[in-house]
């Protein structure tokens, strides 16, 4: 039975590869190092919208919050602390928003299922890697293609069309506190009308905002529903999140059969790739089937190496 080097000297030494000894496998590394200096942002119609429908709730929320409930109460105290304690809690909730849509949610990057990679990967006998089809990129463990970021995500949890990126390795904990930031600010707002309600009512309207009584209790009843909604939303989640956190896996994709599967094809030092892909240049790459044990994910079943590779 070949070693395990020999097996790789194999995948080296295949025409696909030899055809492209000149890819730059610095590529890679270099696009993961230039990833931490530049802005991520996914140019998403659908999320770029939820977006700012999100910071515009938020604002709305505020206006009311401090027009018509705090500026025209009586009580000083009562309105600079509940004053202060919601918009601070407003302005960490849009900045956690904005780390979570700006920041690289750990995206795999793209096209580096090379030689030189794969020799720097030093795989252990009966090892599964994983190849992405769509990105053409070597997929670490718990890795999933967002089919809007176009990307791999390390540790997908789920796509956030509220935050027009994906929640994964590198952003979630901004996730979690921006959830966890609305879901307070939700609970002080609606704590806030119903105190409001209770004022108005007894003092019959009279001098209870600077508005009329048909807009505040507009203003006020849309303030309690964007509230009640804002809260299940953000607290179902970042409930989700912490249990997610806690026994460390992803809300969205449940560890694959497969990757196990993979995994228990020892016997033999064999270095096999999944996805049907055989690793190679991107351009070669991702329609190429592999000539080296693939583990075809559709059938579920080791194919065996081609002994004349």
């Amino acid at each position: 039975m070949p070693s395990s080097g020999h097996r790789l000297r194999d995948v080296e030494h295949h025409p696909l590869l030899a055809e492209n000894d000149s890819y730059d496998s610095s590529s890679s590394s270099s696009s993961e190092a230039d990833a931490a200096d530049r802005v991520w942002f996914i140019r998403d119609g659908c999320g770029m919208i939820c977006a700012v429908m999100t910071w515009l709730l938020v604002v709305y929320a505020d206006f009311v919050v401090t027009f018509v409930m705090l500026l025209p109460s009586k009580d000083f105290w009562y309105s600079v602390v509940n004053g202060v304690l919601f918009n601070c809690l407003a302005a960490l909730a849009l900045s956690s928003h904005l780390r979570t849509m700006l920041t690289d949610p750990g995206a795999v990057p793209k096209g580096n299922a090379t030689k030189e990679y794969m020799e720097g990967l030093q795989l252990k006998p009966g090892e599964v890697i994983y190849k992405c089809p769509k990105c053409c990129c070597i997929k670490p463990e718990r890795a999933h293609h967002c089919s809007i970021c176009k990307r791999c995500i390390r540790k997908m949890d789920h796509h956030c069309p509220w935050v027009n990126n994906c929640v994964g390795e590198k952003n979630q904990r901004f996730f979690v506190l921006f959830t966890m930031y609305i879901a307070l600010s939700s609970v002080h707002a609606l704590i806030l009308c119903g105190l409001q309600f209770v004022s108005c009512v007894r003092g019959q309207w009279t001098e209870c905002s600077d508005f009329s009584p048909p807009v505040t209790v507009i203003l006020l009843i849309f303030l309690c529903l964007e509230g009640l909604l804002f809260f299940t939303f953000t607290a179902v989640m970042f409930g989700t999140q912490i249990h997610s956190i806690c026994n460390d896996e992803t809300v969205g994709f449940p560890p694959s059969p497969l990757r196990s599967l993979g995994h228990g094809l020892g016997g033999g030092a064999k270095a096999s790739v999944s996805d049907g892909g055989q690793v190679g240049p991107p351009c070669l790459t991702c329609r190429a089937r592999a000539r080296i044990g693939v583990t075809e994910e559709s059938a579920g079943r080791q194919r065996p190496a081609d002994p004349g590779s």
